[in-house]
Order: C-alpha cells, then sequence, then structure tokens
C-alpha cells in the first residue's frame, strides 16, 4: 500500500471496522489511517481469523483484502452475508485486477470494491458513502418497524423478534415470557371523551411500559388497537407477574377511569419441533390468560398456569 498522509479530519460517521489483511504493514497502515479518522478499528490477519472477530464483536464495515492464505476475501463475504445478512457492509481491495471483476465481487456481497494501489482520499470516500446508505437505512428501518402513535415497536417487529427470541431462548434453555396488555372499558373511554383523549391515553400506557421493563433485554411493541406486548427473556414467573402487577399500578396511578389493565402472561414452552407451534401455543396461552382475567372483571394479571416441558431435546 502506498504511504499516505492523513489530513486531521474527522468523519461525521464513526464506524467500527475489521480490517482484514494478511500482509502486517499493510494492515497496521490502514489501521492507522482510518483511527485518525476517529473511526474504531479492529484487525485481522486472514478469513478464519475475521470470522472470529465478527462473532465476538460488532462491526459496521469490513475492509478486506481478496487473496490471502486459508480463506480468501470472497469465501469470507460470503460467509459474512450468509451469516451476518445485511448488517456489514464489506469493501473488497486487492492488487491482482485482472484476475477479478467487479461485477464478480459484488455479486458475491461485497458493497465496493478497490484495486491496490488506491488513494486514502477514494477509501474516505467509499466509507463516507456506505455511512450515508447506512444511516437513510436504518431511518427507514425505524419507520417501518414502529408505531405511529406510540413508538413503541409495531406488530410486524412483534412477530418478527418473537421467533428471533423464542429460538434462541429454546436453544439457550433460558425462560421467556409473554405479556399481552389489553385496556378494559377503552370503547367507553375513547366514546366519551373522543378519539383525542383515547389516543392520549393509549401514548400514555405507551410511556408507563417502557419505563417499567429492563431496558436493552425486555421489548415492547403496541399489538393492535388497545392492545400491547411485551416479551421478557431471561425472566422467572414472580419476576413476569412482578412486571405485569407494576403495570397495573402504575396505570391505576393515572386515574383515568373507568378504564384500568388487563394482562396476560404464558411462558414459552416446548412442545413441537415446530417453532411456529410453540410460538402459537404461547400466544394462545397469554391471549387465553388476559381474556380469564377481563372476564373475571380485569385490573389483573392472569397466568396461563401451563406445567414446565423440557426443551432438552430440540432441534432448529
Amino acid at each position: 500500500m502506498q504511504q499516505l498522509v492523513v489530513s486531521p479530519r474527522c468523519s461525521k460517521k464513526n464506524l467500527s471496522i475489521l480490517i482484514v489483511e494478511d500482509e502486517e504493514e499493510s494492515r497496521e497502515a490502514l489501521r492507522e489511517l482510518l483511527s485518525q479518522l476517529g473511526h474504531s478499528c479492529v484487525t485481522a490477519s486472514d478469513g478464519l481469523d475475521a470470522l472470529e472477530k465478527l462473532t465476538e464483536n460488532q462491526f459496521s464495515i469490513v475492509i478486506t483484502d481478496i487473496s490471502m492464505p486459508r480463506m480468501d476475501g470472497i469465501e469470507l463475504i460470503k460467509r459474512i452475508k450468509t451469516d451476518f445478512y445485511d448488517n456489514v457492509d464489506v469493501i473488497a481491495i486487492t492488487g491482482h485486477h485482472a484476475q477479478y471483476k467487479y461485477t464478480d465481487i459484488i455479486k458475491s456481497g461485497a458493497s465496493d470494491f478497490m484495486i491496490k494501489p488506491f488513494s486514502f482520499d477514494e477509501l474516505e470516500a467509499k466509507i463516507k458513502r456506505i455511512a450515508r446508505e447506512r444511516y437513510h437505512l436504518a431511518q427507514l428501518k425505524q419507520l417501518s418497524i414502529r408505531d405511529g402513535l406510540t413508538e413503541l415497536y409495531n406488530r410486524r417487529h412483534f412477530d418478527k423478534n418473537l421467533r428471533h427470541e423464542a429460538t434462541r431462548a429454546l436453544r439457550q434453555q433460558y425462560d421467556l415470557y409473554l405479556l399481552l396488555i389489553d385496556i378494559d372499558s377503552f370503547k367507553y373511554y375513547n366514546d366519551k371523551y373522543g378519539h383525542r383523549e383515547g389516543d392520549n391515553l393509549i401514548r400514555g400506557l405507551a410511556e408507563i411500559v417502557l419505563a417499567n421493563i429492563r431496558k436493552n433485554v425486555d421489548s415492547a411493541y403496541r399489538y393492535g388497537g388497545d392492545e400491547f406486548a411485551v416479551i421478557l427473556p431471561h425472566a422467572k414467573r414472580h419476576q413476569a407477574h412482578s412486571v405485569g402487577e407494576r403495570l397495573c399500578t402504575k396505570y391505576k396511578e393515572r386515574n383515568l377511569v373507568p378504564t384500568s389493565l388487563s394482562i396476560g402472561m404464558a411462558k414459552l414452552k416446548y412442545f413441537s419441533d415446530s417453532l411456529e407451534e410453540n410460538l402459537q401455543v404461547l400466544i394462545s396461552e397469554a391471549d387465553k390468560a388476559l381474556y380469564r382475567g377481563k372476564g373475571n372483571g380485569g385490573d389483573q394479571v392472569r397466568d396461563n398456569g401451563c406445567e414446565v416441558v423440557s426443551a432438552n431435546s430440540l432441534t432448529l
């Protein structure tokens, strides 16, 4: 790699970057240059080393050489796209420009391609372009998974994330609870005070839910209409019940008569080799518990009461 002097500029979008290069001098030169731009850089000596680093850390961009021992850059790019989906962008670099075509590199899953020797300004421009695209895609993703009224996650994201959380819980054999929440007498309240006040009530409940679950562990959703859902991984029965009771109490403190909360809770169990069937049972049991509570007068948390079933034989 040609020696370059870095100007004291700093990128507005500082990124976590993994540099994969078997030549130590080139690897360290890239690391130093990108670090001076404010990016957080980790290095790997080849594709296998890179995969280990990718499982241990989160990276926005991987900059990889193509020709490397053990696992080359093409195979690494394919593995990144298979194992890490679209969460990581890849810039491929090579000195063997006659051996690799731009279109072939892009088809393998790379976001961009450069031929050695290249100027650092070129690399910086490509990183900035990727940063802009990642930002705009993240904004669009947030819009697609958020409920417009409450800014909680929406039902579509609930369906996706529940599968993800359930898969991990069953594989690693830890408890996961689902809470389904419904506002008692909401229709009466909405008819009496109008839709604007009804919307304010729903927004207020969303605030209560977010304030009473574990940040970056639990997740809250607007399930539909005046129904909400909370996913509680790594939670025991008494903890899940305590969350439900706390939500009921905090809601009642707002004195939004005649409304109150009914909450049904259920624990994920292994009933079938089919993940979808296990999820259907989970949602069904939480829903049944919810409506038992509503039928019993509301303002309460009800459990599904199912026995624990071992997930030792689960294969996903």
